[in-house]
Order: structure tokens, then C-alpha cells, then sequence
């Protein structure tokens, strides 16, 4: 038996005269959400186009849940799903999805981790059964344990120790969050990693992999009642684990002022800036404040029509690129980032001299309704673009359910974007593009230290 919820699969009603909001399209509109007996939250998306599904499990675990001294182990625990159990032992799983044209990946955040496979659609019960059996039977030894340990500890070399841009990305994250878990990287720091053994594996695993913290997204060419049936056939038959929660996170303290954090390597093939202010989430803010805030990147670092492409790039002589983000997914507060590279003879701070200018006057004048109008078309345009794939789709609907987000709150993402108002977009910028909320990192070429005019 499931308890089930059929999301309304029509747009809602507009307010009374506002013909333009009849027009707004939603997400996923035909998506629809039931729960197990034992927990295990599933969302079908159906998309008769082709005769293939997408099927992603989604576990409520990340970076941000680890024990201290113990970071990295959701990332490597990632990595442990694919060690096999007794019925399909060690790469047996991936033989599996490959022998049938099949595609697998799996993914680790701070706030979650997934796993999915994209195969034809008679095909997707074998994947549920195949992913059941591991959310619950996965058999660890010593000898898989310590060789993946060494893989992993081989990926931070290639990915992070070799690459000056991540390593300002990990500095930066870390001086961003000085208390909260969000500060450490994804992949682990490498003194904690060579830690981790089969033991802590296993009681992450014991504590998090259980249907009671899962949600399933389906997409593709079935039904909700093909899905709920086949779920509970294989998931259904796993019994929750109730001390599967997120234990508390420790808040970020009050901002004293802006903080500045410099990396310098031999690899570093031109000077680059990024500055991250500390900012609400979609789960964090108040109403409306993460959509202004995703209208406000477009408009200031969004493209070529953005303001830092035409006073930097386009109509400056300061910057060969410059541009902005917001990542509104998240449990906690998250970040809003700005980046440049400098012309060839411009110094890193010309570069930020010059940034700061730009957001000062969208702080103080606000913007014009053409930017608006112009960042509305742009962001849900985009998101609009994404139901072309049942991957992205599923990704959206997955990372917002992992956030503390609803299904209902992405189905009406586009109508609150179209919602924002100029007011609200200069109201992101003088409460949260404040300097004083705000880490710089620098990137620069490191030079000789008997010259001392080395720095950019």
C-alpha cells in the first residue's frame, strides 16, 4: 500500500487581472508524487518521447553530515556503492547497466548524494532491484576499502592539489564558513581521508542508506502506476531506519567585516578574482528573496547582455571575462559569486575596483525594467529548455526535494520568477551584495620571493 498525492497538473489559477500569469508555463507539470509504507518518497515524471527512463535515487546525505575528522566519507562512500553485494559482487552492477546500452553516474554534494542510470524502459525494474540490493546488502571488506581509499586520494591530487583554481575554491569555501560544514571540501581534506577505513564506512552507511532518507525520481516513458508498483516490489520490501537524521548544523556567526584569502602557484596561467557573499537559499530566505536573487546574477554577470560583460568587457578595458552566479539550492545559507579574469597590464584590483562600481550602482539606482524583463526571459527560459532532457528534469526536481523544497515550490518556480520586481532586485543587492558579507579570493602566479613586485 503507498499513500499517494497527485500535484495538481494544470498552471494555478492567476490573480484576478493579471492576464500575463495565465500564459506562465510550469515545470514538470505532469509530474507526481506518492510515498511508501517505509518512507522512500518517489516523483514519476512522464515522458512518452522516447521508450527510455531515467531512474535517481537521491539519499538526504552530504559533505555537511559528516562527523568531524571524518570528511570526505560521503564522497567515498560514493564510490564504496559500486564495491558490490552478495548477489552482484564487485563491478558487477556497472557490467550490468553496460551489457544493456545503458548509462550510470553517481554524484556528492554538500547536502545530498545520488546515483542514477539511464536505460530503456523495460529495463527499469532491474534497476530498481539492482539499486534496492545495494541500499541495503553491500558487502565491505578491508581489501575493496583501502584501494578505493587510494583512488579517491588520487582524484583530490588530479582534481584539487593540481588545479590553482580549485584550490582558491576550497580557500575561499573555507573562509566563507569559518563554523559551518559547508567550508569543507566535497572530496575531503587529504589527512582525513587516509583516515577513513571500513569502519566509518559502515556506520555512515547503517546510519544514511535506508528508504526513510531516499527520494526516488522517475522520468521517462511510464506511468505512476508502472513506477509505484515496481517500487514496491523492490524498495518497498526494505524496512526504515528511524535514526536516519541530519544531525544539527552549527550556524555561521555574524560577518565582522570582509575577509580576503590569497593563492599563489607555478600553474596559474593568468590572475583570476572571485568574491562569495554570504546569502539566503531558496530554503533560507524570505519570499521571494532567492528568486531576486537569481534575477539579480543574470542581470549583473548572467551573459553578454549582462552589466559586467558590457561595462567590464564589451565596454571596458578592464576584463577579457567577468560574471556571476547564485546557488539558490541548498538547507543552509549559500553563496553569491562574482568572477573576473583582468586584461593583460590591468591588476586584480583594477579588476575589483571596477566591480564594485558596477554592483554600487545597481545598489543605489537599481536597474532598468529592460534588464528585468530581459534576466525574467533568460533564467526561466532556460529552465524551461531543461524539460528537453529527462536528466536535467529529474536533477531539478531531485536537488530541490534534497534541499527542502517541494514539488510544488518547482512547479511554480517560473511564475515567482516572473513575479520579481525592480524593487525586489535592488533590495538583493543593498541587503546582501554588502562587502562586509563577503570573501575575495585572489588567484595569482607565483613568482620568485626575491621579487616583491610579484604581486598582480
Amino acid at each position: 500500500m503507498t499513500t499517494a498525492t497527485a500535484l495538481a497538473q494544470t498552471k494555478p489559477p492567476a490573480k484576478a487581472g493579471d492576464a500575463a500569469m495565465q500564459d506562465i508555463p510550469r515545470l514538470a507539470p505532469n509530474a507526481e508524487q506518492f510515498t511508501l509504507d517505509n518512507g522512500l518518497e518517489v516523483i514519476v515524471i512522464t515522458d512518452r518521447r522516447a521508450p527510455v527512463a531515467t531512474h535517481m535515487l537521491w539519499y538526504r546525505v552530504g559533505s555537511a553530515d559528516e562527523t568531524g575528522g571524518q570528511s570526505g566519507i560521503a564522497h567515498f562512500f560514493e564510490h564504496l556503492m559500486f564495491k558490490g553485494t552478495k548477489d552482484h559482487p564487485n563491478g558487477e552492477f556497472s557490467s550490468i547497466v553496460s551489457s544493456i546500452g545503458g548509462e550510470e553516474n553517481a554524484f556528492t554534494t554538500p547536502d545530498y548524494t545520488g546515483y542514477f542510470q539511464r536505460v530503456a524502459k523495460e529495463n527499469l525494474g532491474q534497476m530498481m532491484d539492482l539499486e534496492a540490493d545495494r541500499m541495503t546488502n553491500l558487502v565491505l571488506t578491508d581489501d575493496v576499502v583501502a584501494p578505493e581509499r587510494d583512488v579517491v586520494l588520487e582524484e583530490r591530487r588530479s582534481r584539487i592539489e593540481n588545479n590553482p583554481g580549485a584550490l582558491l575554491g576550497e580557500a575561499l569555501s573555507a573562509s566563507l564558513y569559518r563554523n559551518h560544514p559547508y567550508g569543507r571540501p566535497v572530496i575531503g581534506w587529504e589527512h582525513e581521508i587516509k583516515a577513513l577505513n571500513r569502519k566509518t564506512a559502515l556506520d555512515f552507511y547503517k546510519r544514511y542508506y535506508t528508504p526513510n532518507n531516499a527520494v526516488l525520481v522517475v522520468a521517462g516513458d511510464v506511468s505512476v502506476d508502472e513506477v509505484r508498483k515496481l517500487a514496491e516490489e523492490t524498495y518497498g520490501a526494505i524496512p526504515a531506519r528511524p535514526e536516519a537524521v541530519r544531525a544539527p548544523r552549527p550556524a555561521e556567526p555574524p560577518s565582522v567585516g570582509p575577509r580576503t584569502v590569497t593563492v599563489r602557484d607555478e600553474k596559474v596561467r593568468e590572475p583570476s578574482l572571485q568574491r562569495a557573499y554570504l546569502v539566503p537559499s531558496a530554503a533560507t530566505g524570505e519570499p521571494g528573496e532567492a528568486d531576486a536573487l537569481d534575477v539579480l546574477s543574470d542581470i549583473l554577470g548572467g551573459g553578454a547582455t549582462s552589466r559586467f560583460y558590457d561595462k567590464l568587457v564589451r565596454g571596458g578595458d578592464v576584463a577579457t571575462q567577468a560574471g556571476a552566479y547564485y546557488q539558490s539550492r541548498g538547507i543552509d545559507d549559500t553563496r553569491f559569486v562574482i568572477y573576473g579574469v583582468p586584461k593583460p597590464g590591468k591588476s586584480l584590483r583594477d579588476l575589483e575596483a571596477e566591480m564594485e562600481a558596477v554592483i554600487a550602482d545597481i545598489r543605489e539606482n537599481g536597474v532598468s525594467e529592460e534588464e528585468l524583463n530581459r534576466a525574467k526571459q533568460s533564467v526561466v527560459a532556460q529552465a524551461i529548455y531543461s524539460q528537453d532532457s529527462q536528466q536535467a528534469m529529474a536533477r531539478i526536481v531531485g536537488s530541490a526535494l534534497m534541499t527542502g523544497r517541494t514539488l510544488e515550490d518547482v512547479q511554480t518556480w517560473p511564475e515567482r520568477i516572473q513575479s520579481v520586481t525592480l524593487e525586489a532586485v535592488q533590495e538583493a543587492a543593498k541587503k546582501y551584495l554588502d562587502v562586509d558579507r563577503s570573501v575575495t579570493g585572489y588567484l595569482e602566479l607565483k613568482t620568485d620571493p626575491a621579487n616583491k613586485e610579484g604581486k598582480s
